[in-house]
């Protein structure tokens, strides 16, 4: 009897990492991000997605109407839900109008970008604000279409942190990861409560539950986070409406149209 039970459990555990290794997400690509598009009512006709190997650059969406999704990106994605989470990401750059933003600023000032001090540390505050304005598109994205967001965390998390996550004992990305984790709790708590079943997302919560508890010590940090989450709730779903209403185009895209006398 025991030899049986020893036999099956290790086919079962076998059978699990084939199936594992077999995952392609870049086959799921398309498949998937029609369905963030259909389930959350966005419809706009010959939308294709790609997957690249190089820089991806979705500015011209308005245009070509071709999502790009890094290959990169993909090798995180163990699943469905967490190839959604790359899928999706990238959708929230093109709703929230940044990916076309850079490209409407260059065309006006013929740089997109200084390289002084100064200059570098407002660009990376806009490029942190645009990422996490992107995650929480992506949340909503994938909640509506039946996607477990908190697959978004789990993504983020498997790449490799830099140093100085490590000297602070933080996951990599563990700013991002925590607005997707705050946004789907204060936006969509049944999907919090059931939680995402794997090691990272465990080792996550770990560092989660320390912030957490910082904030419980001191309330101005807690009002301060349920402050920006209401902002990002009323800023998410009105880009996403907006976004619907023109037919795919963004503040930028119909700015962009005017400069160039469109």
């Amino acid at each position: 009897m025991k030899k049986s039970l020893f036999l099956l459990l290790t086919f079962l555990s076998l059978s699990l990492g084939a199936f594992a290794a077999s995952y392609n997400p870049s086959s799921r690509v398309s498949e998937i991000g029609n369905a963030l598009l259909t389930k959350n009512g966005i419809s706009i006709a010959n939308v294709k997605f790609e997957v690249t190997s190089r820089s991806v650059d979705n500015s011209t969406f308005a245009q070509d109407r071709i999502v790009s999704v890094s290959k990169d990106d993909l090798q995180y994605a163990g699943n469905d839900n967490e190839t959604a989470a790359v899928v999706a990401n990238e959708l929230g750059y093109i709703i929230s109008g940044n990916a076309s933003k850079d490209r409407f600023i260059t065309s006006v000032t013929g740089n997109s970008s200084n390289d002084d001090v100064a200059s570098s540390l407002v660009k990376n505050y806009t490029y942190t604000k645009a990422q996490k304005e992107a995650d929480v598109i992506a949340v909503n994205l994938m909640a509506n279409a039946g996607y477990n967001p908190l697959a978004a965390i789990v993504v983020l998390t498997k790449q490799t942190s830099t140093y100085w996550n490590v000297l602070q004992g933080k996951p990599a990305n563990a700013d991002r990861a925590m607005n997707i984790y705050d946004y789907t709790g204060y936006a969509y708590p049944a999907k919090l409560k059931a939680g995402y079943s794997c090691n990272e997302y465990k080792s996550f919560l770990i560092y989660a539950d320390s912030v957490l508890a910082q904030r419980k010590e001191n309330k101005s940090l807690e009002e301060k986070s349920q402050k920006e989450l209401k902002k990002y709730r009323q800023n998410s779903l009105s880009q996403i409406s907006k976004f619907k209403t023109r037919g795919g185009l963004t503040f930028w895209d119909a700015l962009f149209g005017i400069f160039r006398g469109e």
